[in-house]
C-alpha cells in the first residue's frame, strides 16, 4: 500500500523535528550565545519597538480599514488612478511616516486589502522605511555627504522602480484584481473626509513624534526632539476631543483614560507606560460596540492577531543567526566582516543579502555601517546594506508573504536586493 504524499510530508517533518532536536548543540558556546542573543534582541524589540510603534501603527491600520471608503483609496491608489498621482501619494506617504520595516507593515496591509495597486503599495512598503529624513541627515554627517547623498537619491528612485516593476510582473494577477475591486459597490463615507483625514493625522502625529530621533542634535530635529513628548501628549488629546464629539464616545470615559494615561506616566516615569494604559483606554471604548467604533477596534485586532506572532518568530531567528548589532549569533562576525571588503559585485551581494536579513531599528544602521567601514568595508558594500537593510528584515519578509504570497513577496525582496547591489556596486566604482 503506498502511503499518501502528504502522510509522507508529515513523516519527514516529524523525523526532522526528532533529528534536530537529538543533535541539538546544547553547552556549546556559540550556540548557547547565540540563544541568549535571540531572546536580548525579542526582549529589545517587545521594550523599544511593540508599544511606541506597533500599537499605534495597528491603530492607524485599523482606522484605515475602517474610516477610510474603499474608493477614496482606489481612487489615489488604485489600478485606475493616474501613475504619476499613485507612486507620487505612495512614496510620499511613506517618507512622511518614516517608519522601520516591521511598523510599516500594519499600514501596507491596510491600504492593500482596501484596494490599493500593487504596485503603489510596493511603493508605499519600501518608502516608509528606507526615505527617513533624519537618517539620511545622519548618514551624511557620520558616513560621509557621498554616502548620504547617494543614500537619498536611490531610496527615492528605489520606491518607483520597484513599485512599478512589481505592477509590471504581475499584471495579469493585479488586472484581475484591480477589476474585481471596481465591481464592488461604492460604499458611502459615513463622515466629511476632513473629519477622517484629521482623525487618522492624530494617529500618525502620535506615531512620529514618539518615535522622533535626534537626541543631543542641536539642528532642527534636536529642537523637536527636546518637545516631542507635550507634541505628542497633543496630538492624544486631539485624538480624545474626536473620539467624544466625532465618534460618540462618552465624555466621562476619554475624560478617564486621559487621566489614567497621564498618572501612567507620571508614576512610572516612562511614556510606555502611558502608551499601554492609552491602548487598554481605547479598547475599552471601542471593543465590541456597534457601528464606526467597534469595527475600528475589530480591524486593529485583526492585523495585530496577524502580523505579531509572525514578527516575533522573525525576530528570534534573526537574532538566532545573525545576533544584535555588536554581538554574534549562530553566524560568526568574521565571516561577515571578511564578505563585505572591496567593492566588487560579490562584496556588493553579500552586503544587500545580510542587510535584508537582518533587522535594523530606525537610526540603528548607521553605527553598524560605521563599524564596518572601520573594519574595513567598502563604500559599495555599506551603501547596499543602507538601501536594503532599513527596508527589510526577516521579520518582515515572514509578514509580507502572509499579505501579498509567496511569489510578489519573493519578487520584492530580490528586486531590492539587486537594486541595492548594483547601486552599491557603481558608487563603489565611480567614488
Amino acid at each position: 500500500m503506498k502511503l499518501p504524499a502528504t502522510e509522507l510530508k508529515s513523516a519527514a517533518w516529524l523525523v526532522g523535528l526528532i533529528g534536530l532536536l537529538y543533535y541539538l548543540p546544547i553547552g556549546t558556546p556559540r550556540f548557547d550565545g547565540a540563544v541568549r542573543e535571540a531572546l536580548e534582541l525579542a526582549k529589545w524589540y517587545a521594550r523599544e519597538h511593540v508599544i511606541l510603534c506597533l500599537l499605534p501603527a495597528f491603530f492607524i491600520a485599523g482606522a484605515i480599514g475602517a474610516f477610510i471608503s474603499q474608493n477614496s483609496v482606489t481612487r489615489y491608489l488604485g489600478g485606475k488612478s493616474k501613475p504619476l498621482v499613485a507612486y507620487s501619494v505612495a512614496s510620499i506617504s511613506g517618507a512622511i511616516l518614516a517608519v522601520c520595516s516591521c511598523t510599516v507593515l500594519p499600514l501596507f496591509a491596510g491600504i492593500y486589502r482596501l484596494g490599493a495597486g500593487l504596485g503603489p503599495a510596493s511603493a508605499f512598503l519600501y518608502s516608509g522605511p528606507a526615505i527617513n529624513a533624519l537618517a539620511i541627515i545622519l548618514t551624511a554627517r557620520v558616513l560621509g555627504w557621498e554616502i548620504g547623498l547617494a543614500r537619498a537619491l536611490c531610496a527615492i528612485a528605489f520606491s518607483i522602480v520597484i513599485g512599478v516593476a512589481m505592477a509590471w510582473l504581475f499584471r495579469k494577477e493585479e488586472g484581475a484584481r484591480q477589476s474585481a475591486v471596481m465591481q464592488l459597490p461604492v460604499d458611502e463615507p459615513a463622515r466629511p473626509l476632513w473629519q477622517t483625514a484629521s482623525f487618522i493625522a492624530s494617529l500618525v502625529g502620535i506615531l512620529i513624534f514618539a518615535n522622533w530621533g535626534g537626541g543631543g542634535d542641536s539642528g532642527f530635529f534636536g529642537v523637536v526632539h527636546s518637545v516631542k513628548w507635550p507634541i505628542t501628549a497633543a496630538f492624544a488629546l486631539m485624538l480624545g476631543f474626536m473620539l467624544w464629539r466625532w465618534h460618540g464616545r462618552p465624555a466621562w470615559q476619554v475624560l478617564l483614560t486621559v487621566i489614567a494615561s497621564g498618572a501612567a506616566a507620571w508614576g512610572f516615569g516612562k511614556p510606555e507606560a502611558a502608551f499601554l494604559t492609552a491602548a487598554a483606554g481605547l479598547a475599552w471604548m471601542t471593543a465590541g460596540k456597534d457601528g464606526e467604533a467597534g469595527e475600528w477596534f475589530d480591524q486593529t485586532w485583526s492585523y495585530a492577531k496577524q502580523i505579531i506572532p509572525l514578527l516575533v518568530g522573525g525576530v528570534l531567528v534573526a537574532g538566532l543567526l545573525l545576533g544584535r548589532p555588536g554581538h554574534e549569533g549562530l553566524i560568526p562576525s568574521e565571516w561577515i566582516d571578511s564578505l563585505l571588503g572591496g567593492n566588487s559585485l560579490a562584496a556588493n551581494a553579500f552586503a544587500s543579502v545580510a542587510g535584508a536579513f537582518m533587522y535594523f531599528a530606525t537610526l540603528t544602521e548607521i553605527p553598524v555601517v560605521q563599524g564596518l567601514l572601520g573594519s574595513g568595508m567598502g563604500k559599495g558594500p555599506a551603501l547596499a546594506l543602507l538601501l536594503a537593510g532599513p527596508a527589510l528584515s526577516l521579520p518582515s519578509m515572514l509578514v509580507i508573504r502572509s499579505i501579498l504570497g509567496t511569489r510578489k513577496t519573493l519578487a520584492f525582496i530580490l528586486l531590492t536586493i539587486t537594486l541595492a547591489t548594483l547601486c552599491g556596486w557603481l558608487f563603489g566604482n565611480f567614488t
